[in-house]
């Protein structure tokens, strides 16, 4: 009997705090029913597969051409198609990777020196190309293109790591909105942090550390500048809550002011495009195929999930979300504890402001626009309680990964952009709703 009571209370505990995964496993079910498309294969797996189909209707010696765009997937794809013919003893007369006039200069070529074209590898894109049509000499030649096949859109590898990409700055940032939500505070200044964090610290890397010359110590000490102004900028928030006793919403709601205010000052209103390359790396570059910022958002969130559930400090911080005065009376240091929080939330919107940076190759006061509505959604549809003492970070990673699917399966059907906003807010209703509920009951 002990150990049933056990299972029935471990499983409502975990549908209480992880109930929404079943939410996100639903969405990506049904945005993959609902972008099957046809594919056409790309890259070095489809330059393959046109060896080998041609091969077999193919005797040797016949005269190919490859065309293909200069796209890098097009260029694996033509590289794979030709090495495999090649090898093959077919004859590759040329490989075209361009546009069409870059076609007809070699079907001119082809032609002039007395050869004969006897098949086209194309793609879908390039089969489609009306160039052919220009030279009597390729009507009736056999056009070879890899197999199509159904696949949802949704399901592609590449929008996949997109989305968990798109995702990871907001995400991050969240953490920090964890925590503040489960103390019962609420952090509106997350948004225009970001701009401040990005307008520091490509300021720091084009006036002191020379901009696209910068070393690796300096990019270092850009991040580590601009991070640090949006932790300061948080610490203020704290002192402003917990010594002047302002509530979190008023104080946050002038830091969002003042940061953006100051982003702009700094900035001039203008973008900051001199960036060292090896600043691109943390938010552009990928590790074994996944995007930097991921594995970031990854290794931030397992390290959140033990301070909240491992460690002293996050049961501090439920205290205080659950009854702030019985906190005080029971020991917990609240007025420090606050102060932590309001600092870990501006240092994590100050890292989402780097890292945003890094992705888009430049500083720019305009970031971070209406960010800190994205992450209020990600929490509370996570299953946080903006009441105070409850949430789970990685329930706030689910959340930001339902918003993050319903926004890219919207994209994916084709919804109107002015409809994706009304089936946001209705979604962020939805959670709150859920949310007083659950109280109820």
């Amino acid at each position: 009997m002990a150990i049933k009571n056990s299972t029935v209370s471990f499983r409502s505990h975990f549908l209480r705090d992880y109930g929404m995964l079943a939410v996100l496993l639903v969405l990506g079910g049904l945005f993959a029913l609902l972008t099957i498309r046809e594919q056409h294969p790309t890259g070095a797996a489809a330059g393959k597969e046109i060896a080998k189909q041609l091969t077999e209707q193919s005797t040797a010696n016949t005269g190919v051409l490859i065309v293909a765009r200069g796209t890098n997937e097009d260029r694996a794809f033509s590289a794979a198609a030709s090495e495999g013919l090649q090898k093959l003893d077919i004859t590759v007369l040329a490989t075209v990777n361009g546009s069409p006039s870059d076609v007809r200069a070699a079907v001119e070529g082809i032609e002039s020196s007395g050869k004969q074209i006897e098949a086209l590898i194309t793609n879908d894109v390039t089969a489609k190309w009306s160039v052919y049509d220009r030279f009597a000499s390729l009507k009736n030649v056999r056009r070879i293109q890899p197999t199509p096949y159904y696949w949802p859109d949704f399901l592609k590898l590449s929008n996949l790591l997109g989305v968990a990409n798109q995702t990871a700055i907001y995400a991050i940032i969240a953490i920090g909105m964890t925590l503040v939500i489960v103390s019962a505070g609420i952090d509106l200044s997350v948004g225009s942090l970001v701009a401040l964090a990005s307008v520091v610290g490509a300021l720091c890397l084009r006036d002191w550390g020379g901009g696209t010359d910068a070393g690796i110590a300096m990019v270092v000490a850009g991040c580590c500048l601009g991070i640090a102004v949006c932790a300061a900028a948080g610490f203020f928030n704290g002192v402003m809550i917990t010594l002047f006793q302002i509530p979190p919403f008023i104080v946050t709601l002038g830091m969002m002011m003042i940061a953006s205010g100051l982003a702009f000052r700094l900035s001039e209103g203008r973008s900051i495009p001199e960036l060292p390359a090896a600043f691109l790396w943390l938010g552009g570059a990928r590790t074994f195929g996944v995007p930097n910022p991921v594995w970031l958002m990854l290794a931030l969130y397992l390290i959140a999930h033990v301070v909240m559930s491992r460690m002293v400090f996050g049961r501090y911080v439920y205290a205080i979300g659950g009854n702030e005065e019985a906190a005080k009376l029971s020991g917990v240091p609240v007025k420090r504890m606050l102060l932590a929080i309001y600092t870990i939330s501006g240092a994590l919107a100050g890292l989402g402001g780097v890292v945003l940076t890094s992705q888009l190759a430049a500083g720019d006061p305009k970031f971070g626009l209406m960010y800190e509505l994205e992450v209020i959604a990600a929490v509370v549809v996570g299953g946080a309680s903006l009441m105070g003492g409850r949430g789970k970070v990685f329930g706030t990673l689910i959340g930001a990964f339902i918003i993050a699917v319903i926004k890219n399966g919207m994209n994916l059907t084709n919804v109107d952009p002015f409809n994706q906003r009304i089936v946001l807010g209705a979604v962020l209703l939805g959670a709150v709703l859920l949310d007083t509920v659950r109280r109820r009951v």
